[in-house]
């Protein structure tokens, strides 16, 4: 999978956000109401995206999206900011990238629409059976870590690591 480049920053926040793209079909019925069923299981999500990029990361990102991503049409990893975290989701762009517009004194901005495979939600599941983790996640993070804290072995794992492989080396 093509990753996104090293040296780039992540999107702006401005005009940054996602649209799913509706699963469901709709029948409207001679009495006037509606019959509603989900027409597929799993569909992308459109982000809009636009960065802030100085002449030599412009330079960069130009050349990605034409050699790696040949041309915008390849699929790859892209670290996007949701409700969930910093995460990477595969993308892919929908067209071309508008830009670069001159920014300031020697910033670019370009703006595109990306695709995402999936749409960046929790795992399902997490809703129905157990919305409460969901709802205190940041209490139950800080009373995990309080209440077991890393253990011994967690915290000299690298070490543990590297006496191994000096002692027993791959062959």
């Amino acid at each position: 999978m093509i990753e996104y480049p090293e040296g780039i920053p992540l999107p702006l926040r401005e005009g940054y956000g996602f649209q799913a793209v509706s699963p469901l079909l709709r029948s409207d019925l001679q009495s006037g109401r509606a019959r509603q069923r989900r027409r597929f299981t799993s569909v992308p999500t459109m982000a809009s995206v636009s960065w802030l990029f100085s002449d030599v990361q412009a330079q960069l990102f130009e050349a990605w999206w034409e050699d790696a991503l040949i041309s915008g049409s390849q699929w790859f990893e892209c670290p996007l900011k949701t409700p969930e975290g910093i995460q990477s989701y595969v993308a892919r762009f929908t067209d071309i990238y508008s830009g670069p517009n001159l920014t300031g004194r020697s910033h670019w901005r370009f703006t595109a629409e990306l695709e995402l495979r999936e749409r960046p939600i929790l795992e399902p599941g997490w809703g129905s059976i157990l919305p409460d983790y969901i709802r205190f996640q940041s209490i139950f993070d800080q009373a995990m870590n309080r209440e077991w804290p890393e253990s011994r072995y967690q915290t000299y794992m690298d070490a543990f690591d590297y006496g191994m492989t000096q002692e027993w080396p791959q062959p």
